[in-house]
């Protein structure tokens, strides 16, 4: 068994982290998620809010007693698009530094993309065929990388369309209405016009993080979310428009009642769903694979 090692990724709605490693012995690794909402209200104060900033830090108060526990020394804490819209970042690099030891490190565009995509493409397999789109929709910021299994990314694009992001800024009923689904949409494919990546050059399209994983959650039917029985899975892009359709429909209650959502993803999972659902509607394939490995497994393999 190698070193453990300890990976935490930080996005607008979910802190994550991964301990152990996942070369040396993949059952001895730990990982825990937490929703935060570090990105409430960033799109329109450009401040990371007090009370958001005090969940971050609970959550990695927790994760510092975890690492701690693991006896992992090799730390790596990744930030993405709520800590790089922030205009009072500082505040949050000088928590994160007190209480783990290592400062956040706010990604490039170009390591964000290669991290993301050596996540998904190493969880799923070699068997991909290329040339192999990520799509990694999150709450700040929806990332496209195209590129191939055995070489990386080759081309790759930040969006600023997120499922907090776009909720905060257009929804403002409960369900979404018929116009505020026209905005979020006209957000998203807008972005999607002047994205230098083509969906539709992908033989395979791959989908990582939470907003995908939860509707695949939905398409399969599961009783309760189930990070074993999403990952790798192949879904028809039909079935996920359908369950995106139903998704609108539903008000934030029925939402949390579903068995396989979690309750801190079931309001913005209404613009989180359409982000989802015009990407697909660019792309030339009938279906897509779904990975539960991210981002994370990039930061962790990053360290070995």
């Amino acid at each position: 068994m190698g070193e453990p090692i300890a990976a935490i990724d930080c996005g607008t709605n979910t802190i994550k982290l991964l301990v152990g490693d996942p070369a040396g012995d993949p059952d001895g690794v730990r990982r825990e998620a937490r929703m935060i909402r570090l990105g409430q209200g960033v799109d329109a104060t450009g401040v990371l809010a007090p009370e958001a900033l005090d969940r971050a830090f609970a959550a990695i108060d927790e994760y510092a007693a975890i690492i701690r526990d693991a006896g992992a020394t090799k730390v790596r804490f990744c930030a993405t698009s709520a800590t790089r819209d922030a205009g009072n970042a500082a505040e949050f690099t000088e928590g994160v530094l007190a209480r783990l030891g290592v400062a956040p490190e706010v990604l490039s565009g170009e390591e964000e993309a290669r991290l993301a995509f050596d996540g998904a493409v190493r969880g799923i397999g070699p068997d991909l065929a290329g040339p192999v789109l990520v799509v990694d929709v999150g709450g700040g910021s929806t990332e496209l990388i195209l590129g191939d299994p055995a070489t990386g990314p080759s081309a790759a694009h930040s969006m600023d369309v997120g499922s907090v992001r776009l909720h905060e800024r257009h929804v403002r009923h409960d369900p979404i209405d018929v116009v505020e689904i026209a905005n979020v949409v006209s957000d998203v494919e807008a972005a999607l016009a002047a994205c230098p990546v083509d969906p539709a050059a992908a033989a395979t399209v791959v989908a990582v993080a939470g907003t995908s994983t939860t509707i695949a959650a939905g398409v399969l039917d599961l009783p309760a979310y189930d990070r074993d029985a999403i990952h790798g899975q192949e879904l028809a892009v039909a079935d996920v428009q359908r369950l995106v359709g139903r998704l609108l429909g539903m008000s934030v209650a029925q939402r949390r009642a579903l068995g396989w959502m979690h309750p801190g993803r079931a309001d913005v999972i209404d613009a989180g769903a359409l982000i989802v659902s015009r990407v697909l509607g660019e792309v030339a394939v009938p279906t897509i694979r779904v990975a539960e490995t991210d981002i994370l497994d990039g930061i962790a393999w990053s360290l070995r």
